[in-house]
């Protein structure tokens, strides 16, 4: 099991910046990737945005160039840099975590953290 708390949503201006964290705890041993997903109401949870073990990151098109997504394993943290942010980054935000056990995937979800982007 792995235990995902986000933390660092709030309001912010357009252009303005936001970092996100999200502290991992449990069976971290396990984790091989991490990421970033968003959620609008009435809609699909979107990748945001993703890094493997290796720090091999994936990004959205929509984030690419704004946002950053960098991992600190010996704190069992993982962070996204949101900056030039826009009126569509508005969302729920939910920290990701997939492990792989005896040939099973497994994904946790955190309790998902709330970005507000004004214009």
């Amino acid at each position: 099991q792995v235990q995902l708390v986000e933390s660092g949503g709030g309001l912010v201006q357009a252009g303005g910046s936001l970092r996100l964290s999200c502290a991992a705890s449990g069976s971290i041993f396990n984790i091989d990737v991490m990421g970033w997903y968003r959620q609008v109401p009435g809609k699909q949870r979107d990748l945001v945005a993703t890094i493997t073990n290796a720090g091999r990151t994936n990004y959205a098109d929509s984030v690419k160039g704004r946002f950053s997504i960098s991992r600190d394993n010996a704190k069992n943290l993982v962070y996204l840099q949101m900056n030039s942010l826009k009126p569509e980054d508005t969302a729920v935000y939910y920290c990701n975590a997939i492990t792989v056990v005896a040939g099973i995937v497994y994904n946790y979800w955190g309790q998902g953290t709330q970005v507000t982007v004004s214009s």
